[in-house]
Formats: structure tokens, sequence, C-alpha cells
């Protein structure tokens, strides 16, 4: 057992490997069957090339560094688990499509550039709150994401497969590749996302949010006729795109972290952005050893049974130099339960002095069993733990950094409510997720709309205390 690190922060490049993990107790991972078959993937997986550039991580990292500064807002979003079944190039374009409206919506309402992080191309693992699950009658291994094992509900469908490791690797590549292309090819032409926000703010349920839409599509215009358009401004016709995704498989890490030839530092190839669940956080655990040791951004869930003590001892573990966009908190605590647990967090972190980028995820505190035995969220219980978040931000004089979805460009009927009112009846004709509940396209912009409100109120707010100042 390794000895107690609580008040230690060793520097990661004398101390650290990318093997050391496996010295460390771990949980949330699975024990495969045939430890040879296991060793011959994970070095099959060590020969091929890495998903992401390290370039780009540091490129995160130092727009993080301006959401910890409050000079921008992170806009994190994408399926709750990657599918084998469900993959397709038209989902990934729609999922980056909603992401795209959504962050010229959160642009407006903030007025600072929106950094863009999906959930894509390696959200593929799941912790599971219970090792079974039981369907009439019948006892199984929990489903753990594709990446782990199969999700029909059979023996043979649950046993851990680690050839599953290069179906998931296959797919995150050619995911990748896709939006890549999407970001740099014209689809992500400024003046294209915003007629898709005019689609959307066309029909009578969303006439509330026409105004913001309009005042949207006049400065487009005013651009359009000052000549500023995609051909006269590579900004306004691509967008930085960057993915993330839950560091849980760490053979799969493991396999695909590599030293940096520019930097001389490791870096997770997995992914730009990895985090840690709130499950996995143990501060002397397998993947809180695993993080610490890679330059790419890094994500800490921070739930209701996290103490103060212990972010800290996190804070000092994953970010020892205290490096602005390093690390960032995801909030997820449900909502009515913000107030108990955020503002003792935000203290613990301003005695620290840590550079975080705060976030909020509203949708894991927000999963209930509806009437008719599916799995779902309700839209206002979201926007409710989001607006929460701002006001307690305000409360205590700090920057709300981001927001953290679970959703799908798709037609889906998983959570119940948004102005195309989902209700519990609808749930089962068009419910496709594998493990949790998805915003569909339509509660995701309605979402968006709804935190630019917050975004725009405290920017006047802070306006109007900086005129009172300057008059005073």
């Amino acid at each position: 057992m390794p000895k107690d690190t609580r008040n230690a922060a060793p520097n990661a490049a004398q101390t650290w490997d990318k093997a050391s993990w496996r010295a460390y107790p771990r949980i949330q991972m699975p024990d495969y069957p045939d430890p040879e078959v296991l060793a011959g993937i994970e070095a099959q997986l060590a020969r091929y090339p890495l998903l992401i550039f390290a370039g780009e991580a540091r490129r995160l990292k130092a727009q993080l560094g301006e959401a910890a500064a409050g000079r921008a807002f992170l806009l994190q979003g994408g399926d709750c688990a990657e599918s084998f079944s469900e993959f397709s190039a038209d989902n990934i374009r729609d999922t980056f499509r909603v992401m795209l409206q959504m962050a010229v919506v959160l642009t407006w309402g903030a007025q600072m550039p929106v950094i863009k992080v999906g959930r894509m191309a390696g959200q593929f693992a799941k912790p599971r709150s219970a090792p079974t699950e039981t369907q009439n009658g019948a006892e199984l291994p929990s489903y753990r994401g594709d990446i782990i094992n199969g999700f029909d509900f059979t023996a043979e469908s649950r046993v851990p497969d680690p050839q599953r490791m290069m179906q998931a690797y296959t797919q995150a590549a050619a995911t990748l590749n896709l939006l890549r292309a999407f970001s740099t090819g014209g689809y992500a032409d400024m003046h294209r996302v915003q007629a898709w926000i005019t689609d959307f703010v066309s029909g009578p349920e969303a006439e509330r949010y026409r105004d913001v839409a309009d005042r949207i599509s006049d400065a487009m215009s005013f651009m359009a006729a000052a000549g500023v358009t995609a051909e006269t401004a590579h900004d306004l016709g691509t967008v930085d795109f960057y993915t993330s995704h839950e560091a849980l498989l760490l053979e799969y890490e493991q396999a695909l972290a590599r030293i940096d030839s520019t930097t001389g530092l490791p870096v997770a190839g997995s992914g730009h952005m990895i985090w840690i669940g709130d499950r996995t956080r143990q501060i002397d655990g397998a993947h809180v050893e695993f993080a610490r040791g890679v330059q790419n951004p890094i994500g800490l869930k921070c739930g209701p049974s996290i103490s103060e003590s212990d972010l800290k001892a996190l804070m000092a573990r994953l970010n020892p130099e205290n490096e602005p966009g390093r690390l960032t908190l995801i909030a997820r605590f449900g909502a009515g339960k913000v107030g108990d647990n955020l503002p003792r967090l935000i203290r613990a972190v301003e005695e620290e002095g840590a550079n975080v980028v705060w976030t909020c995820d509203p949708m894991h505190g927000n999963t209930i069993k509806a009437a008719s035995g599916y799995k779902t969220r309700t839209f206002d219980s979201v926007l409710r733990e989001v607006r929460e978040f701002f006001a307690i931000h305000k409360a205590e004089g700090t920057n709300p950094g981001g927001v953290h979805f679970e959703m799908t460009g798709q037609d889906v009927t998983e959570c119940t409510g948004g102005v195309r009112a989902v209700t519990d009846e609808d749930l089962s004709s068009r419910y496709h997720t594998a493990c949790d509940p998805r915003l569909n396209a339509s509660q995701s912009l309605e979402l968006a709309f709804l935190v630019a409100e917050e975004l725009r109120n405290r920017r006047e707010t802070a306006g109007r205390a900086a005129s009172a100042s300057k008059a005073g």
C-alpha cells in the first residue's frame, strides 16, 4: 500500500511513470479473465498513434486558464456513454452542430470566448453504483460501457473483453477525424450556425428566445455588411473543438500515454481533457495517481460527499504548481443541494489560493425514475441547479466558469420538459441511451439560451458595479 500522500505534492516528472497507478488501489475497473490477452491488446495499442496532439492539449489548458480568470466560459457536453452500435457520421455531426449553436448563444450572453469541449471520441467507460444488476430474477455483472463489456443482458455479453479497446480506439480516431474536418472545413461558419439558431426559434413554443436570436442575427448582418465573413476572417469559418472523457479504464489510458517530444512531459493521448469521477477520486487511488502525471487539463467531479480537506489535498496532488487551466472542478450536487455544498468548497479553494475553473454538471445529481420505469431527468431540475450554481458564485464573488451537460444532437426522448414538452409518456418512443438520460437537441439549445441570460445578467451587474465604483 502506498504511503499517505495527503500533504505531499511530489514532482510528477521525478516520481511518476505511466504504469505507477498499478501499485495503487483500483476501483470501478474490470477484472479481465485472461491477463495474457489483455497484455497483448495493451502492447498493440501502445504502438498506435496518439489520438490527439500534445500541443492541442496545451492550447486547451491555456484557454481554460482564461476561464479560471473569468475571461472565457467552458461548454462541455456530449454522450453519457458512447455506443458502438449508435456510432455514425450523422450522430457526430448533429451533436457537433448543437454544441456550435449553444456556443454562439453563450458567447452572446457572456461577451467572451466559449471553449467547446465534447464528451466524445473516448467516453466509452462508465462507473456503476453496483457491480451487478438483476432482470427478471437473473443477476449478471453490470454493463460498464462498450469499451469493457456488452449492453445485452446475457452472461456472454457481460464478460469484460479487452478486444473492445481496439474498437473504441478505432471509433475515437474516426470521430476525431470527422470533428477536425467539421471544425476547419466550413461547416462551422458562424453565419451557418446563426441560421440554425433562427430555425429553432421560428416555432411558437420558442418565441421567448426570439429576441436573443434576432440580436445575434443583427450582429452577424452588421459584420457581413462591414465585410467580415468566413472568407475574409478565418476565425468566423473555423473553431477550436476539443474532446474529453472520464479516464476510467486505466489500461487503455496507459497504452495511449506518451512523452511529448516538444516538452519532454507525459501526455494522455486518448483525449485533450480527461476527468476523474466522483466515485474514483480517492487521494491514494489509481485514478488520481495516473491523472497527476500527465500534462493534459484534468477535470475533477465534486459531489456532496467530498470534504474540504479532501478537496485541498486533491488540488495539491493534481496541480502542485497551481497552473491556471490545469484543474477544472465539476460540481454535481443535485437541484436544492447546491447551497449546502458549493459555498464550503468555494471557500476551501479560496483559502488555498488555487487556480481552478468552476463548472456545473446539473445532470448527475438529478436522475430519477419515472412512473413508466425509465430513468430520466427533468429539464426544470437541470435548470434549477444551473441557476443555483450561478447565484452562489455571485454571492461568493467568484467566477462560474462553465457548464457540463450530457446531451445529444438527436431527437431523443430521455429527459422530460423543455419547450417541446417531453412527458413521461413520451420516454418510450425514442429512448436510445446506453446508460443515463441525455438532453435532446431542442432541450440543449433552450438550456443554452437560459444560461446565456444568467451570463448576461452577471455581466450587466458587474458593469453597473464598475460604473458605480468609478462614480464614487
